[in-house]
C-alpha cells in the first residue's frame, strides 16, 4: 500500500534534477576560461515534469547503461545562446552560475522538505509520532 507513494518519487526525482543542475553549473565553472567554450543548462524541474506527466518523454534512457542509450549525458542538457560571447568565444557568466547554483540548493532544499513533510504525515496516519 505505501511502496510507490508519488509524493515521495516526486521528492526523490527533484532531488535528483537539483544533483543534475548543479553538476552542469560546476562544469560551467569549471570551463569559465576555456575558450569556445558554450555554457550549458538543463530545462526546469517543472518543464521535465509536465513533459513526463503529458507522456512526451515516455522511453528515455536515463542512464548510459540502458538498451539503446548512446551513451551521452542522460537529461536534456542544453547550450546557451552563444550571442553573449567574450572575446575568446567563451559564454560563461560567473554571476549567472552562481545564482543558478544556488537555484539548485534551494531546489534540493524545498525536495527535503516535502519528503520531510510527507514523511510526518505517513508516519502520523501510522499512529508513530
Amino acid at each position: 500500500m505505501f511502496q510507490h507513494l508519488a509524493v515521495f518519487q516526486t521528492a526523490y526525482a527533484m532531488a535528483v534534477h537539483a544533483g543534475q543542475k548543479q553538476a552542469v553549473v560546476a562544469q560551467n565553472v569549471a570551463n569559465a576560461d576555456t575558450p569556445g567554450y558554450v555554457a550549458r543548462d538543463i530545462p526546469d524541474f517543472q518543464h521535465l515534469y509536465e513533459q513526463s506527466a503529458r507522456g512526451a518523454d515516455t522511453l528515455r534512457a536515463t542512464r548510459a547503461r540502458h538498451l539503446n542509450a548512446d551513451g551521452s549525458d542522460v537529461r536534456h542538457i542544453l547550450q546557451k545562446d552563444a550571442s553573449f560571447a567574450s572575446p575568446d568565444g567563451n559564454t560563461v557568466s560567473l554571476d549567472a552560475e552562481m545564482l543558478r547554483g544556488t537555484d539548485a540548493k534551494r531546489q534540493h532544499d524545498r525536495s527535503l522538505a516535502i519528503y520531510g513533510s510527507a514523511l510526518k504525515v505517513l508516519r502520523a496516519s501510522l499512529g508513530r509520532q
